[in-house]
């Protein structure tokens, strides 16, 4: 779970490299694709019962693979092209409350005053990050972001749905296969007209790490937490993702943390602790 929350946290700086010269769409469809055929071949070769995928599960896992990771990725990658990195790994802490939402929804968990406390705590602090705009966010990109974390929520919080008749390495392969081919369509225009002579080596070795080790390999480890210790506890590794996320934009990307942000951390963070706090 530390090395799949270290490079998840890495993500924001290597899509931020790799969207400035391949347009986000194709950018998501080549990335979950390639990861997803990578996954799949690996499972292949180490678990062949579960390549078979039974029919009865057919729609669960398109919907968890269209939504928990083909819209979560287009609005994260759209977000973080258009924010800082800083201000989406802030934001992104915020999955843990969202899936306790859906957990409430769905009635699989029960409604307590300290939950509810904790989902408003954090949702005025990412309203602190969006309206300080600072370390060249913009309000547009922090709000996509905030809806690409609602959507990483719920592939957290319904993952466990699938994991009872699936192994994490067959969840995350065919999730993330589904949603490469989803967005695919919607990419066609910009995969045709783009140039990709010019697409420079950086943003290739950038895409490459955010398909093959932030996808393929974390994907596939936050799965395998998931089955081992459950969604509650996988979700507290969101504070490492956040942590992972800051330091690379600070060091990699050379952006400034402001007060708003850092106030608007220790919101988040106190809400995350109040609402998931057994």
């Amino acid at each position: 779970m530390i090395s799949a929350a270290l490079a998840l946290g890495s993500n924001p700086v290597a899509v931020k490299y790799a969207v400035g010269d391949i347009e986000p769409l194709p950018f998501v469809a080549l990335r979950f694709t390639l990861a997803g055929l990578a996954v799949l071949a690996v499972l292949r070769f180490l678990e062949p019962e579960s390549v078979s995928l039974g029919r009865k599960d057919l729609l669960p896992m398109a919907s968890l693979g269209i939504v928990g990771v083909g819209l979560n990725n287009v609005l994260f990658t759209f977000g973080v092209d258009l924010t800082s990195a800083s201000n989406t790994a802030l934001i992104y802490a915020t999955p843990p409350l969202w899936g306790m939402v859906l957990g409430f929804v769905l009635g699989t968990e029960r409604p307590r005053v300290r939950g509810i406390l904790g989902v408003l705590l954090a949702m005025l602090g990412v309203g602190v990050i969006v309206y300080g705009g600072l370390g060249g966010g913009s309000l547009t990109g922090d709000l996509l972001v905030a809806g690409a974390a609602v959507c990483w929520g719920s592939y957290t919080a319904f993952s466990i749905i699938l994991l009872r008749n699936y192994s994490p390495l067959a969840v995350a392969a065919y999730t993330m296969l589904i949603a490469g081919l989803a967005v695919s369509p919607f990419a066609s225009f910009d995969l045709v007209r783009m140039e990709w002579g010019a697409v420079s080596v950086g943003a290739w070795a950038a895409a490459a790490y955010s398909a093959f080790v932030v996808a393929a390999f974390g994907f596939a480890a936050w799965q395998r937490g998931i089955n081992r210790i459950g969604a509650n506890r996988v979700l507290v590794y969101q504070y490492l993702i956040t942590l992972t996320g800051v330091v690379c934009g600070v060091l990699l990307l050379t952006e400034s943390l402001g007060a708003n942000q850092l106030l608007g951390a220790a919101v988040i963070f106190c809400g995350v602790y109040l609402g998931r706090r057994q």
